[in-house]
């Protein structure tokens, strides 16, 4: 069910993000992980990425669930925003559980996607999934090898947060914990584009996710 509309501080309207009460029956959940190049996990020889170590430890007990990796190599906010709703209907069609995780940022770096807009697009894909009883969780970009590029990404990330603080969403931030760190940084160093991580790589993302709220948004 969705959350009570509330006001932010702008006076924008919104909804928080949708929850869901669970029982003794059996859940059945759809979960779609939408966004760019680093949710489909390129780069990765284990073709895992974070989204598979993740599910690999995530357990539900009994529960149904589907999931779906809608990754797309410069994907932008703005593609998600159209994306999502297309792309992530079919798939939640039959679910009586729906869940979006999104994860966006180094195509607006790229594009020089205002962070003005960032913020509206990121706001609408999650006031639109509550509204139809979608319930959305938010992993931030990693960081990037050169230190300009991480500047545009730092400034992303803090839009992000705070859009997601305002919804009640369940934010990750991996790009603080992870720019300047040993392991990430020799991890992109040594991959072929000098962008995507590897299995080191992708394994630390995992372990933020894991540690920072995805047990308790699944319940």
């Amino acid at each position: 069910m969705s959350g009570t509309p509330m006001t932010d501080a702008a006076g924008n309207q919104f909804t928080p993000s949708a929850t869901f009460s669970t029982d003794d029956g059996q859940r059945d959940i759809a979960l779609v992980f939408i966004g760019d190049s680093f949710v489909a996990g390129v780069g990765d020889e284990k073709a895992l990425g974070w989204t598979g170590r993740v599910l690999a430890r995530t357990d539900l007990g009994q529960s149904v669930v589907a999931h779906y990796n809608l990754g797309l190599r410069g994907e932008t906010s703005g593609g998600v925003a159209e994306r999502w709703q297309t792309e992530g209907a079919v798939r939640f069609r039959d679910a009586s559980e729906r869940r979006l995780v999104v994860q966006v940022g180094h195509g607006d770096v790229m594009a020089g996607t205002s962070i003005a807009r960032h913020r509206l697009n990121l706001a609408n894909v999650l006031d639109e999934a509550s509204s139809q009883g979608v319930a959305t969780f938010v992993v931030g970009p990693p960081p990037a090898a050169e230190p300009g590029t991480n500047e545009g990404i730092r400034q992303i990330v803090e839009a992000q947060r705070d859009v997601c603080d305002r919804r009640g969403v369940t934010f990750v931030d991996t790009f603080t914990p992870l720019v300047g760190h040993d392991q990430w940084e020799s991890d992109i160093a040594a991959s072929a584009d000098g962008i995507h991580p590897g299995q080191a790589g992708y394994g630390l993302i995992a372990w933020l996710v894991l540690h920072h709220g995805w047990g308790d948004w699944l319940g």
